[in-house]
């Protein structure tokens, strides 16, 4: 009788434990729930300070591009921070380098979403942003890549910006330069047929330069890390075109004007935003065959614009050197931003968005409004090299 009444209340106990138990897990969660939304609250209140997640290549073969539009950003987030922030909150800013590798970029960017922050920049070159603005699009978040021109980033992605042009614009603005300012009769287009971006301008060139009359002689294609183009080359001097679209990167870009002009092809190059950054990496005995090439750009170092005086003057402070446009683009993403905080007074997702899709904002790369797909709208700079040294020329516009 002893054993049988020990056995109730031993089960009695057990069951008393598994209630508290139970109890104890239920109160954990609640109190987690609770967390979260006194965090959420806090965050609604702008009790914290503003995180901005940066990806971009601080490292590899486009590094040159990832590290000059960070300056850019760093440089914006430092002046804004002085002035006393945004809605009075300081910026904090969380730059990872993504290698100019895709699967690095979506690693990255999961890493930055996790740790909360307000909005991302990045990625620079346009595989990687793709990559991000994918998985960016389901969670919301605002995403603006300075540089990444793939008309597809931005297609279909509500929260995805951008602060350059397109690829098919710039071959559009391309063509209209080649036709209305140098006279162009014919054309011919030396080709990355494995690049994205290098297709993008190409295909768009081609088609508008039609549309002007300008007769496309030849089309070339090469691969990826190909560096002997004397085939191709050799096949466009026998066409002997007024004009050479070459729509690559500046690594490749100097080696292939190396070897036209060692081939004797004097046609004027033209080129999209890929060649700058090109007298960075030229050798001075080569300096000579970037000569009279003339570029699409985002904005010149010329320009007597007061942003841009005071943009190019704090920028030589901070670094010693002129800007890029990569800088400028990414400087521009920042205050774009800023912007879009300040007219909600949050930072709250869906409302960033939305602000950014009626901005009107005065940067240093124009006057900037939103279009379709969220991409600019405004006009384009043409640079040319003389003399060794990056010189605006003049600026085209699609309207």
């Amino acid at each position: 009788m002893k054993k049988k009444l020990l056995s109730i209340l031993l089960a009695c106990l057990m069951v008393l434990t598994l209630v508290a138990c139970g109890g104890d897990k239920k109160d954990d969660q609640k109190d987690e729930v609770k967390d979260k939304a006194e965090d959420a609250e806090d965050k609604a209140d702008g009790n914290e300070i503003i995180k901005i997640g940066q990806i971009g290549p601080q490292t590899g073969d486009v590094a040159v591009y990832g590290l000059t539009t960070l300056d850019g950003i760093k440089l914006a987030v430092k002046e804004i921070n002085e002035a006393g922030g945004i809605n009075g909150k300081q910026i904090e800013l969380l730059d990872e380098d993504d290698k100019g590798d895709p699967t690095e970029a979506t690693t990255i960017y999961n890493k930055l979403f996790e740790e909360g922050v307000d909005a991302i920049i990045g990625s620079v070159t346009s595989k990687p942003t793709d990559a991000v603005a994918a998985i960016a699009v389901d969670d919301g978040i605002p995403l603006i890549t300075p540089t990444g021109t793939m008309a597809v980033i931005t297609e279909g992605r509500d929260n995805v910006f951008r602060t350059c042009f397109t690829d098919p614009y710039q071959g559009q603005i391309l063509a209209m330069f080649a036709a209305d300012s140098l006279k162009a009769k014919t054309a011919a287009v030396m080709r990355n047929t494995s690049d994205d971006y290098s297709n993008g301008v190409a295909d768009a060139f081609i088609q508008f330069a039609k549309e002007k009359d300008i007769e496309i002689v030849a089309d070339e294609g090469y691969g990826a890390g190909d560096q002997d183009f004397n085939v191709q080359l050799t096949n466009i001097a026998q066409t002997n075109p007024d004009v050479l679209l070459v729509p690559d990167y500046y690594q490749t870009d100097v080696m292939i004007a190396k070897q036209a002009r060692d081939l004797g092809i004097e046609a004027t190059i033209i080129g999209p935003d890929g060649w700058d950054g090109v007298l960075d990496v030229v050798d001075a005995d080569a300096l000579d065959n970037l000569e009279g090439v003339y570029f699409t750009n985002h904005y010149s170092v010329d320009d007597q614009a007061d942003v841009v005086k005071t943009f190019v003057e704090n920028y030589n402070a901070e670094y010693g050197s002129n800007p890029s446009s990569f800088s400028a683009l990414g400087y521009d993403s920042v205050y774009l931003l800023k912007a879009a905080w300040e007219k909600v007074g949050s930072t709250d997702f869906a409302k960033t968005v939305e602000a950014l899709k009626g901005i009107e904002h005065e940067g240093v790369t124009g006057f900037l409004t939103y279009g379709e797909n969220n991409n600019p709208i405004k006009t384009s700079p043409i640079i040319t090299i003389e003399n060794g040294a990056y010189k605006f020329y003049e600026s085209v516009s699609t309207d």
